[in-house]
């Protein structure tokens, strides 16, 4: 397995590009209350994939960034998570590690318990929980997440700027009209009983102009 390139797989604010752009290259996204200082390379990542996950994600504890609930991404749950895998080099997933963790880029992280057993705490903190989800093209896909299931979080639901990114992440990540990422967003725990599907959709823009679904390839966990 090839470990100088890594897939950073997304499932919450940075499925949308022009949000994850900030963590590679610096500078604050709209809506955000915070400036990122963007990796050591601020190169655009080498290729992207769209894909899902086993499991899905929940909100909570509450962001600084956006406020209300973050969120997280728990392999037991139910169903399947909507992600966006991003390859980067090494360097770059661990600053974009770094800045998710409020640390200082530059620090070479030791990712391979997480390689080779599918799960490494870096720390107790909120994204510090790094976990393997698949394989592809011999390089692994990483994503973090929160140390706690959603059984045992402290949920919150999150806040309007927070729902429209993901929702037009989502939609951006997987031509998802906004009825469809709105009704994904609201049944996931923390959101669900807070916000409907139709306050979210009415968050969310005008449709997408028809366009053609990126990569077209999925992670290791959903080939037929």
């Amino acid at each position: 397995m090839d470990e100088s390139s890594l897939w950073y797989v997304a499932y919450g604010s940075n499925l949308f590009r022009e949000r994850f752009r900030c963590y590679l290259s610096g500078g604050r996204p709209p809506g955000g209350a915070r400036h990122y200082p963007g990796c050591r390379d601020p190169r655009p990542a080498r290729a992207e994939l769209s894909v899902t996950l086993p499991g899905g994600i929940y909100f909570a504890l509450t962001s600084r960034v956006w406020g209300g609930g973050m969120a997280f991404y728990d392999p037991a749950l139910p169903g399947r998570a909507a992600a966006r895998a991003y390859l980067l080099t090494r360097a770059q997933f661990c600053d974009v590690v770094s800045q998710e963790t409020r640390r200082g880029v530059g620090v070479d992280h030791d990712l391979s318990e997480a390689v080779a057993h599918g799960r490494q705490r870096l720390g107790p903190g909120r994204y510090e929980t790094i976990v393997k989800v698949g394989e592809r093209g011999g390089h692994p896909m990483l994503t973090f997440t929160s140390p706690h299931p959603s059984s045992a979080a402290e949920l919150n639901a999150p806040s309007a700027p927070y729902l429209t990114m993901l929702g037009d992440g989502l939609r951006e990540a997987h031509d998802w009209t906004a009825a469809r990422a709105a009704a994904y967003l609201a049944a996931c725990p923390g959101a669900a009983g807070v916000w409907t599907r139709h306050r979210i959709a009415s968050l969310l823009g005008p449709p997408r102009p028809p366009g053609r679904r990126e990569g077209g390839l999925r992670s290791s966990h959903e080939r037929r």
